[in-house]
This record gives C-alpha cells, sequence and structure tokens, in this order.
C-alpha cells in the first residue's frame, strides 16, 4: 500500500498492509511493511525521495532520490501499491503574473522562512552603509507583501514586530526610513473573517504605520519595483521595494496535474474525491489536503433513488413518518439538508414538508415525487467548499487514518448511510469536517479570534489562547516544549537577529 499522509494522521496510521507515506514539504516517503497483520510491531522502511508520476492503472508510484549527495545524479525507482493516498499539498499560486517567480519570495516551505529572514536583515545591512543614498535606502528598506489573507496579514504584522522591536535597537539610523506595504486585490484584508476582525485589523495597521493598499492587483514584478493595477479605475503604479513576499493562493503542483489527466479531471483546479475521500474515477486512491477537494453529491441526483427508499409500501407517496425513518441516513450523506433545515429554522423534515405542500396538519402530508423535488429544491444551494487550511488536512488526515484501520471490521458490520442509489450500506460514514474556528495574529501581541457561534474576541487574550491552540496542535511533547522555550526566550532576550 502506498499512502502519502500529513505528520499528525502518521501517528493513529496502524494498518496491516504494505504503507508508503509522503510528506508534503519534501514528498519523503516512508515505507510500513506488515505481512504478519501485526498492529504494534511495524516494520519502518524510510526513503527521502520525490514523488514525480503515479501510473493509477498499474498501481505504481515512480519516485527519484531527492538526496544531495547522490554522485550518480537522481537514482529513479518505482513502487507499488495496493491503496495510495496523496497529500502532498499544493504549489504557490502565481496566477501567471511576470516576474513573480524570479523576484518574490514565498511562505511555502522552512527554506523559505529562513531566506526571508536572511533577506531581510541583508537590507538592512545594505541600507546601513554610508555611500548608499536616501533615496535608495528607502527603496530597500520597502518591505511589500501580496496578498491580504490569514498568511500574508499574519506575516505582515510579524515583520512589524521583528523591525520595530529588534532591529531598530541595531539600526537606530534608519528606523524611521522602514516602510511595510501590504497589497491586496479585493476591497478588505482578512475578507474570509468577520466584519469586525476585517474593521480591526485594517484599523491597527494603519496605526502601526503599516500601509494597507485595497483594490491594487498586481500584474508585474521587476527586480526593484512592483507594478499595480487599481481595479477602481484601472490606473497602473509602479512601486519601489527591497524585499517583496508573494502570499495570494494555491495551485496545483505539476505531477498532481499529469494524474488528474490520466483519470479525466484536466479541467478541475484540484483532485475531486468523493465524501469518503476517494478521488472520483480510483476506488483505490485517496486524496486530502490542500491537493484535493470534496465533490458533494447533490440530493437532485439521488432524488428518486431516496424517494424508493422511503416508499416501502410502494403506494407513491410519501408520509412524514416514512421519509422521517431515512432522514438520518439523508442528513449523514447529504449534510446540506441539515445545514438548509438549520438556515431555515425548521426543526424537523416536516416543516419543509408542508412548507412545499401547503398543509398545516403534519401527520396527514402526503408528497408524491415531484412535490418532494419541490421540497428538496433548494438544499443544494447550501453546499460548501472546505476551505484550503491545515486543520481541515488534519481532521481528513485522522478521519481516513481511522477508516483503514477499521477496514476489515466494517467489511463484516457497515457503519455508513443507507446506499441510496444501491443495496446496504457504506463501509463508512462520510467525512464531516467540524469548524474549531481560525485566529488571525495582528501583531504586538494581539490576536483576532473567530469562533463557532459567531463569537468574536479581539485583543491580548486572544493571542494567549491563540498560544495554547498552537502549542497543543504540535506532534509531540518533545516539538511543544521547543515552541514554549522559544517564544520565552524571545520575550526575555527577543528574537535573534544575527546573520547565521
Amino acid at each position: 500500500m502506498i499512502v502519502k499522509f500529513s505528520f499528525t494522521a502518521v501517528l493513529d496510521f496502524h494498518i496491516s498492509l504494505r504503507t508508503i507515506i509522503v510528506f508534503e514539504y519534501t514528498n519523503k516517503i516512508v515505507a510500513h511493511n506488515e505481512p504478519n497483520g501485526n498492529q504494534k510491531k511495524v516494520d519502518v522502511q524510510f526513503s527521502e525521495a520525490e514523488c514525480f508520476k503515479i501510473d493509477a492503472e498499474n498501481r505504481k508510484v515512480y519516485c527519484r532520490s531527492s538526496v544531495n549527495n547522490n554522485l550518480d545524479g537522481k537514482e529513479e525507482f518505482v513502487v507499488d501499491y495496493d491503496y495510495l493516498i496523496v497529500a502532498v499539498g499544493a504549489n504557490v499560486n502565481t496566477f501567471n503574473t511576470p516576474g513573480v517567480t524570479e523576484n518574490c519570495h514565498f511562505l511555502k516551505e522552512v527554506e523559505d522562512a529562513q531566506k526571508i529572514r536572511r533577506t531581510v536583515i541583508d537590507c538592512f545591512e545594505r541600507a546601513n552603509l554610508p555611500d548608499v543614498s536616501e533615496d535608495e535606502k528607502k527603496r530597500i528598506l520597502h518591505f511589500a507583501i501580496v496578498g491580504g489573507g490569514p498568511t500574508g496579514v499574519e506575516f505582515a504584522a510579524s515583520l512589524h514586530d521583528f523591525v520595530n522591536e529588534d532591529l531598530v535597537r541595531l539600526y537606530p539610523g534608519i528606523k524611521d526610513l522602514v516602510k511595510i506595504t501590504l497589497l491586496e486585490a479585493g476591497n478588505h484584508i482578512l475578507g474570509m473573517f468577520d466584519k469586525r476582525i476585517t474593521a480591526f485589523a485594517e484599523d491597527k495597521f494603519r496605526r502601526d504605520g503599516i500601509d494597507v493598499k485595497t483594490g491594487s492587483m498586481v500584474v508585474k514584478v521587476s527586480e526593484k519595483e512592483i507594478s499595480t493595477k487599481e481595479l477602481k479605475n484601472g490606473e497602473i503604479k509602479t512601486i519601489p521595494y527591497g524585499m517583496a513576499v508573494w502570499s495570494t493562493g494555491i495551485g496545483t503542483r505539476p505531477f498532481i496535474k499529469d494524474f488528474m489527466a490520466q483519470i479525466g479531471q484536466a479541467s478541475r483546479r484540484a483532485l475531486a474525491t468523493d465524501e469518503w475521500l476517494r478521488v472520483e474515477g480510483c476506488n483505490n486512491v485517496y486524496a486530502l489536503g490542500d491537493c484535493a477537494t470534496i465533490n458533494q453529491r447533490k440530493v437532485m441526483e439521488d432524488i428518486v433513488a431516496i424517494f424508493k427508499k422511503a416508499d416501502k409500501d410502494n403506494s407513491g407517496t410519501l408520509t412524514v413518518i416514512q421519509f422521517q425513518e431515512v432522514m438520518k441516513d439523508i442528513c449523514e450523506r447529504y449534510p446540506q439538508v441539515e445545514l438548509y433545515l438549520k438556515n431555515k429554522q425548521m426543526g424537523n423534515i416536516a416543516d419543509l414538508l408542508k412548507e412545499a405542500k401547503g398543509d398545516d396538519k403534519k401527520e396527514s402530508i402526503e408528497l408524491n415525487i415531484e412535490e418532494l423535488k419541490t421540497a428538496l429544491s433548494k438544499v443544494d444551494s447550501q453546499m460548501k467548499f472546505l476551505p484550503a487550511t491545515a486543520q481541515v488536512a488534519s481532521q481528513q488526515g485522522t478521519y481516513l487514518a481511522k477508516c483503514f484501520n477499521r477496514m476489515e471490521e466494517c467489511e463484516k458490520n457497515p457503519e455508513g448511510p443507507l446506499r441510496f442509489r444501491g443495496e446496504g450500506h457504506h463501509r463508512f460514514k462520510p467525512f464531516r469536517y467540524k469548524h474549531l474556528g481560525q485566529f488571525a495574529p495582528l501583531g504586538g501581541e494581539q490576536t483576532a479570534a473567530q469562533l463557532p457561534g459567531d463569537w468574536v474576541s479581539i485583543g491580548h487574550s486572544s493571542q494567549w489562547l491563540w498560544y495554547s491552540v498552537y502549542a497543543s496542535k504540535q506532534v509531540s511533547w518533545r516539538t511543544r516544549a521547543l515552541v514554549v522555550s522559544d517564544w520565552t526566550r524571545r520575550f526575555i532576550f527577543g528574537r535573534d537577529s544575527s546573520s547565521i
């Protein structure tokens, strides 16, 4: 079995088949061999390699060594699999903007963060030289961040703190020349957050001296200038900069594009899966995280099968009681039904059927198939794509690990909803994402938090909540201790400003 999986999922993954795990940031592969079915003693083989091709028809994954000291070049090898789980994340999306790849920094890998840190310090070193003109110093110390989403906002806030709390003490003569600009094509930054958080973030950035330019779409990046198009009037402006960071979204990795072309998904932006995270068109391939998207099945596609399953007496009409008998399976298979009832503030399916029929007597309501179609016609409008966040990927990894661990057991005792297009039940319950909230660190030990129940918190208390959540999500106690000790060191001694 070949499995590409996230770190979180690996902790819970104990399946009794050959397994290969490929980590996102370097496409590393871990092989699990367990021929004797022992779920506790697992022989682990690790290979640091890059996956560059998937052959779904022959169940093979083509890899090449990524070890730098390979004297004979990049050695290639092929691995067979029983099941494949694709979790390789995504690339940075440049939207084919000229000059971005050559001149911008990205926020994707650990190496990107290290490179950004070195570049920031180099900018201060160059601007501090005595023979540099005033205008050139301003250009060098102008830091431009493209993208007003959570990543871009958090980086702008962190950069502001780093400059004003640490670097200005080492370079006091040029501290007034530093400028940070955040460019966003939309009307507001943090567009996916509550409006109260958006307003607070924009106001705080203005007070901190961070220049927020909304409605500015970057059309070109040269070595020293960024060209933007103002969406209001179409005017083209150029902004000189010393360092540019690109943080505008995600794109598909090249070998995933090739795989999608193989299986007839070439027109999609990501691998399409069903609610069980199986890639459509490949029964033995699963996908999760940023490289995939769940193609939630529509109720109206199965409305005839649903009606037939509920109409046990073949009368041609459904009573409320008959429909409620399969309602649990419907809500589990089609979560948009439950969401629709919640948004319409309806207590149960009887209220929905009554609205469609126009009958006040709930118990006496009987609907034919056309009336049922009318009742459920707007349900599919509640379908939403899941956000490309670590929270989603982590829950998907945990879900899939549990499914594989219970695969043999659930073959005999299925736990999922009814197969409305066939007989019996599915082996597993569909994946259901549970949103636990989202945070936006805004610098100055202040964070905005948007938690379930429309609860919004902004300020220092939310920062400590963010610290606790961040630490708790680490993969081990060792990592938690390292992270907390690093925060403590920063509080006491400040950030490390060396160029090592």
